[in-house]
């Protein structure tokens, strides 16, 4: 196959693939939310996701470039793309470097923000712990109210029905675990130090419980932010430095893109 052809092909290979990988990365932008730490954790994540793509473009056309000198093809027409590749190069080395800081940062934010979450969100189950507790007190005061609620449910059982609507299995066996839990409740009202002791056990019981959802959903966080800061900041990193070594080594040889007559170009 004719080199010209091959080095023609992959220059274009790689123009296309740079051109669609920059316009990528103008669509991400699409609409900017520079004071929203999550859509920028979001946009250096997607950018570093498409890294790769315009450096396998650069790559593509500076092959393209050493089959001509290989096969010692001067081509003094056209415009040489080495240079702005260079520059490329650079610049893009430069915006995945300080991704690195802006990503770490970001994420920090980000992180903050979900252990807040998950300790007003821990708050309010301390709450509504504390508002069960306050029912389960009252009913137990309450013997004629306790009844009632017995009889209802013992109700609901045997008709197996709901305002007209059939129950379903699961939903009459959480009608018996009610009923059987209220019909302890009601025993133990006859005993009040059995009764502090049974509030005190279940009162401990969904505390551990809320603190174990509380830590597991902590850890997560934590172990995803660790995950994230590793994956996208490493890679960002090494996009750095490929595409700043790409870009100095070829500033630094910018001299020899033109070669004289009886050669070709580097």
């Amino acid at each position: 196959m004719n080199s010209s052809f091959v080095s023609l092909a992959l220059k274009l290979i790689g123009v296309i693939f740079i051109l669609s990988s920059l316009l990528d990365f103008a669509t991400l932008l699409i609409p900017p939310q520079w004071g929203n730490p999550q859509w920028q954790l979001g946009f250096a994540t997607n950018m570093v996701d498409r890294g790769i793509v315009p450096m396998v473009g650069i790559a593509t056309i500076l092959i393209g470039y050493w089959i001509d000198n290989v096969s010692e093809k001067l081509q003094k027409k056209g415009f040489d793309l080495r240079l702005p590749l260079y520059i490329l190069s650079i610049l893009l080395g430069a915006l995945f470097l300080l991704l690195v800081p802006l990503h770490l940062s970001n994420l920090g934010k980000v992180q903050s923000n979900a252990l807040s979450q998950i300790q007003r969100g821990s708050e309010q189950g301390k709450g509504q712990i504390q508002s069960f507790l306050v029912n389960l007190n009252t009913l137990a005061q309450n013997p004629q109210l306790l009844n009632k609620e017995i009889q209802q449910r013992t109700s609901l059982i045997e008709s197996g029905q709901y305002q007209g609507r059939q129950l379903s299995a699961p939903q009459i066996e959480q009608l018996k675990q009610q009923k059987d839990q209220l019909q302890e409740l009601n025993n133990l009202a006859k005993d009040p130090q059995k009764l502090k002791d049974k509030v005190d056990s279940i009162k401990r019981d969904l505390q551990n419980r809320l603190d174990a959802q509380k830590h597991e959903a902590e850890d997560r966080a934590k172990t995803e932010a660790v995950k994230q800061g590793l994956r996208t900041g490493l890679s960002s990193l090494m996009l750095a430095i490929g595409y700043g070594t790409i870009g100095a080594l070829g500033w630094l040889n910018r001299k020899n893109l033109v070669r004289p007559k009886t050669g070709a170009r580097l």
